[in-house]
């Protein structure tokens, strides 16, 4: 493929997202990739059945990824991502990814990343996420002039390098496991958030989104609040309340009523209110259904803490001027630019 074939196959791709989304709401829809019909039928009937493989996957997460990519693959922006690099020449490496499965296709920036390269796509999809990976996986194939740049398989015996993504102890046996190999090897990760008294109603409705999106299980999601001396805790609660329904989701119910249990068996101060734990606390990786917080004297003060846990963290939500900030609201709507712990993963399969 030459430059311009890798952009629009992008851009087609977005585009089958948006029409799926489309469809989702009226089956007379008219794709703008007729050809892509039945595929965008699939992809919407997945949104609702996908929940069967994975628990995790409800509708509303499934529909959300889907407006992510519809949103990342719009050509000003395929425009901008890809517009730093020379994407003319095809090394056809077989790339390795080792895909997590904690969030709807988590992998597939990685894939796009591995296809836009000019390399070929041995993909290792998790259990967790098999279904919905391998159909768009497919989906890409039928875009794509040779089909063969994507390949599903359960081993990665043959493969020049690797990209995997998993816990930290998955991550000391890949790196063991491939030591000979050119690698990415991607450890266990959270995002905080850091207030300093003047957000706005609608900036902490966001960071409830940046909180709760996908029950809090990316690593994008915010585990933990800074919070100024003397902060109300109630301006949070009163964002977040409008997502008490999760409390009515079962695995997220279990894993709320298991840590509270825990908590209060080793008489641990809470604060909660029915669906959120809030417990004070100078971790920043809290389990499902917790939210840890901690009070600061000065900004320069979390910047320090940035400093010394950079490589915990893949995002900061906040206004203050910190590093890997975004803004509330926007922690789960990575741009095509904002690469998993900050490694240029495209520059990474073109050298």
């Amino acid at each position: 493929m030459n430059s311009e074939t890798k952009k629009s196959t992008l851009i087609a791709l977005g585009e089958f997202f948006n029409d799926t989304l489309l469809y989702y709401k009226d089956n007379d829809h008219i794709p703008k990739n007729k050809e892509l019909k039945n595929e965008i039928a699939i992809a919407a009937e997945l949104v609702e059945v996908v929940h069967s493989e994975n628990g995790w996957f409800t509708k509303d997460s499934v529909m959300a990824v889907y407006q992510a990519w519809a949103n990342a693959l719009e050509h000003d922006k395929v425009e901008r991502w890809l517009s730093h690099y020379d994407l003319e020449s095809n090394k056809n490496t077989k790339v390795g990814v080792i895909m997590a499965g904690n969030l709807p296709l988590v992998g597939l920036h990685d894939a796009l990343s591995v296809i836009i390269s000019g390399n070929v796509l041995h993909a290792k999809v998790s259990s967790k996420d098999r279904s919905l990976m391998m159909f768009v996986l497919k989906v890409i194939q039928k875009l794509i002039p040779n089909p063969e740049q994507v390949q599903l398989v359960e081993r990665l015996n043959d493969v020049d390098c690797l990209i995997a993504t998993g816990s930290d102890n998955s991550a000391r046996y890949f790196d063991y496991y491939f030591k000979d190999k050119k690698r990415i090897i991607r450890k266990n990760r959270t995002s905080i958030a850091v207030l300093i008294g003047d957000e706005s109603e609608e900036e902490l409705n966001g960071l409830s989104h940046d909180i709760f999106r996908h029950f809090g299980l990316g690593c994008r999601n915010v585990t933990k609040l800074y919070l100024p001396q003397g902060y109300n805790l109630d301006d949070v609660f009163k964002a977040l309340f409008h997502y008490q329904e999760i409390a009515n989701h079962n695995k997220y119910a279990n894993n709320y009523d298991y840590n509270k249990a825990v908590y209060l068996l080793n008489k641990i101060e809470l604060i909660e209110n029915g669906f959120l734990l809030m417990k004070e606390d100078e971790g920043i990786h809290s389990p499902v259904g917790v939210l840890f917080y901690e009070f600061y004297d000065t900004i320069e003060e979390v910047k320090s803490i940035i400093e010394d846990r950079k490589d915990e963290l893949q995002c900061v939500v906040s206004n203050a001027a910190l590093p890997q900030r975004v803004p509330f609201g926007a922690a789960q709507s990575p741009e095509l630019w904002d690469y998993a712990d900050g490694v240029d993963t495209i520059e990474f399969l073109l050298n």
